[in-house]
């Protein structure tokens, strides 16, 4: 009986650890790879960023594909404390709530390519972008998810920026952690999609 105890906690150590483990930089939602990606498109790189990691993100993003970066900014600023800051999100959430942002996009109907990046907030992506999707018509356009989070729920969220973008041609996203956001991890992704030529 000991034994076989002894092996059901190792099998469960060994899941966990490779669970945790898991913080390649793949592409995951959705699969894009028939997409054809038109040559000189103009691209977009909105996003929102509380802690500054989704800033840095979509700031290697534009630098790598010469793309426009747009903050998504709220009215109401959150708070700069991470456990008030979380009750909100909370709320928001289980509210289905739209965050009012403070700033909009010059000639959204110019871009080709919208690149939509933000953290993880409670197992899925800030209702902040759930309001930045609902406020511009990006029916045709190509949409790409992007994330950044602390353990999991990167596919959760990339998945949810694809839903609300219903109409949209997408490409796979990427989820990073802090400490694998990296030009050279970016750059892969870009031309694994074919935004970046090689």
């Amino acid at each position: 009986m000991k034994k076989i105890f002894s092996l059901f906690v190792s099998a469960i150590v060994s899941i966990s650890l490779i669970a945790c483990g898991n913080d390649e930089p793949e592409p995951e939602i959705p699969g894009g790879d028939n997409t054809e990606v038109p040559e000189n498109s103009k691209i977009l790189v909105a996003y929102f960023s509380w802690g500054g990691t989704t800033r840095r993100m979509a700031q290697q993003i534009a630098e790598q594909t010469g793309g426009t970066l747009f903050e998504i900014e709220p009215v109401v600023p959150y708070p700069a404390e991470y456990t008030p800051c979380t009750e909100v999100a909370l709320e928001e959430r289980d509210t289905d709530a739209r965050p009012a942002i403070k700033n909009t996009v010059e000639d959204m109907e110019s871009y080709d390519i919208v690149f939509i990046g933000c953290p993880v907030w409670w197992h899925t992506a800030p209702m902040i972008i759930s309001t930045f999707t609902e406020s511009y018509d990006l029916k045709g356009k190509i949409v790409v998810p992007f994330c950044t989070y602390a353990s999991t729920y990167r596919d959760e969220t990339l998945r949810k920026i694809v839903d609300l973008t219903p109409e949209s041609t997408h490409l796979a996203g990427l989820g990073l952690t802090s400490g694998s956001v990296n030009s050279s991890n970016i750059a892969t992704w870009l031309k694994n999609i074919n935004v970046v030529k090689e």
